[in-house]
């Protein structure tokens, strides 16, 4: 029993208190993990915000989805409520459905008289107003997968790879009959399943970076130096953010760190001296920096970087490279999926430089934003009372055509207001003579004494 007593060990034996606090007690180091960083960050309410109503908006966009697979133009919320699962809600779809009158239109089946839904009007007058946005920006959407393909190690991309990411890029759903067939001088399907660039050099304003523009502006407006902002990038950081000791000057020597640019066609070699590591990390922010600024809304989910890894030779963990750098790149958990944001391109939850095809998905938002608001329909009555009245051209007045109109019924209560105006008249007078008699009296009696 003494030996057992004497393998307990001291911190249960004696509980740490006022007696014995001399006594040296081992505390763990605190786990510095990217899970730790993704809950200790700093938050962006307007970017959280964003992506809450963002989600919603991509539910919006399934079910419509769903519809449009339909025979006919609408269904029934019945069998609307079996794609709860499927799309991911947590409450009711009839619910759901009635908190965006705007978007969703609920309406009872004349013959079976079942409750239907059917997309509004509006909703399909913007989607079609998308579609022509990304046909028309066409051009540029084969641009961005064209400097994709030049930042790729062997010049290839999965083309399941660009499908995960088309809606980001600006691409139509059939892109791959649609965009590389038809631009078959640039791309070349190798496979089924693979896509390459055909032609490289030709253009070389394909091999800039975004983030080089904003460098030689900062070169030539602001006059700094070409040693600071050769290999520098653009930093915001959140409001709120809390520095450290020693932050700034990490920073400054990280801004001038040298490192091999993703268009630059060298073998990337992760050398594990001389900065070595640092400079591949920052090859990486490079890259991902090139790829937010290539989408049309300067976001993209976190998990979908992860398939660019091997194709642009990323051997780290995207997500915990992301949270090392809160200035330029922002994470937000709001719902069930991840999102990054570019942070110099947003400025109070919206693009600084919008292009079409953003102006049109935000106008779906600002609907989705509606709720039921505005959303009664007008006063049928009233209309049909306005319809009686007719303007006398020659008078100028209104003429009643039938029915009774908004002042008759005040006409008899003035009438009775007349008479009972002089029967109260007339009893007013009678008293006041006899208020002034009384007086009289009592002044006279008061004379006498």
């Amino acid at each position: 029993m003494r030996a057992l007593q004497m393998k307990t060990p001291i911190s249960q034996a004696f509980p740490f208190g006022l007696f014995n606090s001399a006594i040296q007690r081992r505390w763990k180091k605190p786990a510095d993990t990217a899970q730790t960083r993704l809950e200790n960050r700093t938050r962006d309410s307007q970017l959280d915000k964003l992506t809450a109503n963002l989600q919603r908006l991509a539910t919006v966009l399934q079910l419509q989805h769903l519809i449009s697979k339909r025979r006919g133009p609408y269904v029934s919320v019945q069998i609307m409520s079996r794609w709860k699962n499927i799309v991911g809600l947590n409450t009711g779809m009839g619910e759901f459905l009635r908190k965006y009158p705007h978007i969703f239109e609920i309406f009872t089946h004349p013959v079976k008289r079942n409750q239907c839904c059917r997309v509004s009007r509006r909703m399909l007058d913007l989607m079609l107003e998308e579609e022509a946005a990304v046909k028309e920006c066409e051009l540029d959407a084969v641009r961005r997968v064209k400097k994709l393909l030049m930042m790729s190690v062997s010049g290839t991309l999965r083309v399941h790879t660009l499908w995960l990411i088309r809606r980001e890029l600006g691409l139509p759903e059939n892109f791959r009959d649609s965009v590389l067939a038809k631009y078959c001088d640039d791309f070349k399907l190798v496979d089924l399943e693979t896509v390459e660039l055909v032609r490289r050099d030709e253009d070389e304003d394909l091999g800039v970076a975004q983030v080089e523009i904003w460098r030689e502006r900062e070169y030539t407006e602001k006059w700094l130096s070409e040693f600071e902002t050769k290999y520098a990038f653009p930093i915001n950081l959140p409001t709120g953010f809390k520095i450290e000791c020693g932050f700034r000057e990490k920073l400054k020597n990280w801004q001038r760190l040298q490192y091999l640019k993703p268009y630059e066609r060298k073998d990337v070699v992760w050398v594990q001296n001389c900065g070595g590591i640092q400079r591949f990390e920052k090859r990486a922010v490079a890259i991902l920096h090139e790829l937010l600024s290539l989408t049309t809304e300067k976001m993209v989910v976190v998990e979908r970087l992860s398939h660019f890894r091997k194709d642009f030779c990323m051997k780290v963990n995207v997500r915990e490279l992301l949270l090392k750098h809160p200035g330029i790149f922002y994470i937000s958990t709001r719902g069930d999926t991840q999102m990054v944001f570019l942070r110099e391109a947003s400025r109070k939850g919206c693009l600084i430089e919008p292009n079409p095809v953003y102006v049109v998905r935000r106008k779906m938002l600002d609907l989705l934003l509606l709720g039921q608001r505005h959303s009664r329909e007008p006063n049928i009555e009233s209309k049909e009372e306005s319809d009686n009245v007719v303007v006398d051209e020659d008078v100028g007045v209104d003429v009643d055509v039938g029915g009774p109109r908004d002042g008759d019924w005040v006409i008899p209560i003035l009438d009775n207001f007349d008479d009972n105006l002089h029967e109260i008249s007339d009893s007013s007078v009678q008293e006041l003579s006899n208020y002034s008699e009384n007086k009289n009296s009592r002044t006279e009696y008061k004379l006498q004494f």
